[in-house]
């Protein structure tokens, strides 16, 4: 959506094509980091986008076995917003629909869904696209492949997969948010067990952290052990876990963190998951996949105005974008096997590390992770007019 809007933008005749009827699905990436609220600010569009119903997070924190931590700090970032805008995923997708839709040349298809890609030899021509009226053909210059970790496209266009692997899925579910709640918290680690808690206006975005491929053992235990678990790492919400009172009402995340080798064949690129899952360790999947957009469109603007889009162009969208994304994979791996698998594997009580100790010591320490979480690497700026 973000590259079908900029490329609009700048005169490029585009087709977004949405498989489902709308945009609303819950428990997707919702942070907003200021990355992206900076490139909101380079649009012009950061006033009216702030006008979305959303939550600001100044800081981020989080309770180790039974001590608050204070994990990053965001307002000393050289950016406008100095803070993290936690907003629906949906919100946000219709909020860049409605600017696209102001150019001529945008076209959004819901209830289309891409299941193939037409090939001429060797080069992509188009994709074949499934509708309520059928299935029909839909030609292009180039084909953009930002369908997720299980995108349809790369698998259709024969590119290749690096799955690097992740020791935990994560089970996502609602709980009310109530006065007196603790404010902006990152989540809970407790022995064996670490609780991600996202804030809305009126209730908890919960995440609880298990081993790779748990969710049936626990589903076989039932709902009072799991309302227990959930009680045992954040007592606050015990007056409330009867709000969950059903398996439908918990969805599992299956947690990925892979790389394609290649991002693009000639006529077709991937980008944001479809090119690299992330893991949910910082949030940062959204901004990532949204960092690409910004580059691929910075990149491909004048070559698509010209119809003379090649390989060399897309390879050049790889080499832009291909260093920050395997730095922070390879962060988040570490923190994956170094601490996550740890936690999730022990029944002993947990005390801080020393990264952790050193930021509660030294509070200046808390603007490196807030730099690292808030602009990541290399971040891209609007060079398309």
């Amino acid at each position: 959506m973000m590259l079908g809007f900029l490329l609009a933008r700048s005169g490029v005749r585009v087709q977004v094509l949405e498989k489902h009827a709308d945009f609303f699905r819950d428990f997707r990436g919702d942070t907003i980091h200021p990355s992206t609220l900076e490139l909101m600010h380079e649009l012009g569009l950061l006033d009216e986008f702030l006008k979305v119903p959303h939550e600001e997070v100044r800081e981020l924190a989080g309770v180790v076995g039974g001590e608050t931590v204070k994990m990053a700090d965001f307002s000393h970032l050289p950016t406008k917003c100095k803070f993290l805008a936690l907003m629906p995923q949906w919100d946000f997708l219709n909020f860049l629909a409605q600017q696209a839709k102001r150019y001529s040349g945008f076209e959004l298809h819901t209830e289309a869904e891409a299941v193939d890609v037409i090939l001429d030899r060797d080069r992509v021509r188009g994709v074949r696209v499934k509708t309520p009226a059928g299935v029909s053909d839909f030609a292009a210059d180039l084909v953009i492949g930002a369908d997720g970790r299980h995108s349809t496209i790369r698998e259709r266009a024969g590119l290749a997969v690096r799955d690097m692997g992740a020791p935990m899925d994560v089970l996502w579910m609602r709980l009310s948010r109530k006065p007196g709640d603790p404010g902006h918290t990152l989540g809970y680690v407790v022995p064996g067990q670490i609780l991600i808690l996202i804030t809305r206006s009126d209730y908890w975005q919960c995440g609880l952290v298990i081993r790779k491929g748990a969710f049936d053992e626990i589903r076989a235990r039932g709902l009072p052990p799991f309302r227990d678990a959930l009680a045992g790492i954040a007592p606050f919400l015990r007056d409330r876990l009867e709000e969950v009172d059903n398996w439908d009402q918990i969805k599992l995340l299956t947690v990925k963190v892979d790389r394609l080798p290649t991002w693009y064949r000639p006529g077709l690129l991937c980008i944001g998951d479809a090119a690299h899952a992330m893991s949910p360790i910082g949030g940062v999947g959204i901004n990532v996949a949204i960092q690409d957009a910004v580059a691929a469109a910075n990149i491909l603007c004048d070559p698509l105005r010209a119809g003379t889009v090649s390989p060399d162009d897309l390879a050049r969208v790889q080499r832009r974008r291909e260093l920050p994304v395997r730095i922070i994979q390879t962060a988040q791996i570490a923190i994956q096997n170094r601490v996550i698998r740890r936690v999730l594997a022990t029944d002993k009580p947990i005390s801080l590390p020393w990264p952790l100790k050193l930021l509660q010591r030294h509070p200046a320490f808390r603007r490196i992770p807030a730099r690292l979480i808030g602009l990541g690497f290399r971040p891209e700026h609007i060079r398309t007019t």
